[in-house]
């Protein structure tokens, strides 16, 4: 997405992060404590709902290790992975470069119950970005996720969808589920030049192979 257009969907971040805890707790999840510090920018929003790290289980899961590279084949993506947090006003922070994809890792990491979601932009003022060709995902299209400790994990598109920034699917991106699953956030649509933001968000949806 433009670096703009990332502001409407840092704002939905917040509003899901009650999901990621209830994932949390389904899961038996035990995040970092203290995560690191946001990078990017976003715009301010409400304070943000329970986080999902003050949530505790006595059940345990194997490791998961933490994801560093975002591979698609099909679209010659091949990224290291920003480490995405959120800021002080509790918004998400977005990828400081177009060139650069984001984990947000408040959230699951690849692998994990739940869904995992990585942001990237589609362009910038010096050109294409990361996600300039996501639309173009099909369905079975291979996604793969190095992890830091030499693992990878693998995700097939299941669907593409492409929705206004003002009915952005809350739901369907954030729902809590024991599967691992895998979310690929974008913009896409038309330009507004009024607002210098895109209108839409592309969004891909894919499971764990």
């Amino acid at each position: 997405m433009g670096i703009a257009d990332m502001q409407a969907y840092a704002r939905t971040v917040s509003l899901a992060s009650l999901a990621l805890a209830v994932i949390a707790v389904l899961a038996g999840a035990q995040p970092e404590a203290t995560a690191r510090p946001a990078t990017g920018s976003a715009t301010p929003s409400a304070a943000a709902p329970a986080r999902a790290d003050t949530f505790r289980s006595a059940r345990t899961y194997p490791t998961v290790a933490a994801p560093v590279r975002l591979r698609i084949r099909a679209l010659h993506v091949d990224s290291t992975l920003q480490r995405l947090g959120r800021q002080d006003d509790g918004t998400v922070a977005v990828p400081e470069r177009a060139d650069v994809a984001g984990w947000y890792e408040d959230g699951p990491r690849p692998g994990q119950p739940g869904p995992a979601v990585i942001l990237g932009h589609v362009d910038s003022r010096t050109g294409p970005g990361v996600f300039v060709d996501l639309s173009k995902l099909k369905r079975g299209t291979e996604i793969r996720v190095d992890r830091a400790d030499g693992s990878t994990v693998t995700f097939r598109v299941r669907k593409v969808a492409q929705t206004a920034k003002t009915r952005f699917p809350t739901d369907l991106v954030y729902a809590p589920s024991l599967d691992p699953s895998l979310r690929l956030v974008t913009c896409g649509g038309s330009f507004d030049r009024t607002r210098g933001s895109y209108r839409d968000n592309v969004i891909v949806y894919a499971d764990q192979a």
